[in-house]
């Protein structure tokens, strides 16, 4: 069986749980809680399993993976059934675009040691760290909401499944949430989302359902 470290919180993590979900893939859950004993992802052992220090990481028949995009495109090829990208190339393509638009421009800016280092390291106050995070949120889900609101006319973001584009918004989405972000401004955004935890494979990956919801 498949062993996914993961963070119930972490949004890069929440993607490859519900990629594994959709694919029906059993796995096994390994906490590795980011603020727990300093974070537990600088503990040696983990350490000598990703060196980045990060989550997710997907162990599969002593075979170990990390960057939750690259651990994506790994389960698409290795379980083809039921698809998480559009036969068309184009739409393809596009699906991709919005998941690296997603998790390379916007996650990144917001992830947990960015915010502890504003924090910790610069002093800067709870409200300006918050201020941050909607500001860059605001930045990507401006243009997010306008690319959706253009091209998109189904349930999902590209096509009429879920895609790549699908698994990082909707953690995205929970994350804005949690820091407030006003998703009235977003309806094209808010209507994809709650249309995917409609389903069952993003219901259970949601953060408070992992075995170590704090």
């Amino acid at each position: 069986m498949m062993q996914l470290h993961s963070y119930f919180r972490s949004s890069a993590s929440y993607r490859v749980r519900i990629a594994l979900n959709w694919k029906g893939q059993p796995y096994a859950t390994v906490p590795v809680h980011l603020l727990n004993d300093g974070g537990q992802q600088h503990a040696p052992a983990f350490a000598a399993l990703n060196p980045e220090q990060l989550v997710p990481v997907l162990s599969d028949g002593g075979q170990v993976f990390t960057q939750s995009l690259a651990i994506l495109e790994y389960l698409e090829e290795r379980f083809p059934q039921p698809p998480l990208l559009p036969h068309d190339i184009v739409l393809r393509a596009q699906a991709r675009s919005i998941a690296l638009a997603i998790a390379c421009d916007v996650h990144p800016l917001n992830n947990l040691r960015v915010l502890r280092y504003l924090k910790r390291s610069l002093q800067v106050s709870d409200e300006d760290r918050d201020r941050w995070y909607r500001h860059w949120i605001a930045i990507g889900f401006d243009a997010l909401e306008s690319r959706l609101t253009s091209v998109a006319s189904g349930a999902f973001c590209i096509g009429d499944g879920p895609t790549f584009a699908d698994l990082c918004l909707v953690p995205q989405v929970f994350n804005a949430r949690r820091f407030a972000v006003d998703m009235t401004r977003y309806p094209r955004i808010a209507e994809i989302d709650r249309h995917c935890l409609g389903i069952d494979a993003f219901a259970a990956a949601a953060p408070e359902r992992q075995p170590d919801a704090a």
